[in-house]
């Protein structure tokens, strides 16, 4: 199965139901259930996976994170992105084009 892509900043992302995290230190560590292997996530990772526990749009989670963190609009883009499609090619997110 192919990772679905992300096409707009109207994307819709949410956390798939098929796996557990628990938070580390500000990290966030994430079981999928149904291959057993485990992800790690460093600090700004770990926030972006808690705000797509409900629905985001990639604009609302590029948001928070430049409210959070001191980082240029487009690195943070960027970063965003890269990070959404490594998490879509492992299933651990689904992704819906508006």
């Amino acid at each position: 199965m192919s990772a679905q892509l992300i096409t707009s900043e109207h994307s819709r992302i949410v956390a798939s139901k098929d796996q557990v995290y628990s938070e580390l230190q500000g990290e966030a560590v994430i079981l999928d259930i149904k291959s057993g292997v485990y992800y790690g996530l460093n600090q700004v990772g770990a926030s972006v996976w808690n705000l797509i526990q409900t629905p985001k749009t990639t604009q609302e989670i590029q948001t928070a994170l430049l409210a959070e963190y001191d980082v240029e609009a487009e690195t943070c883009n960027r970063d965003l992105l890269v990070l959404l499609q490594d998490l879509a090619a492992k299933e651990l997110i689904k992704i819906t084009n508006q």
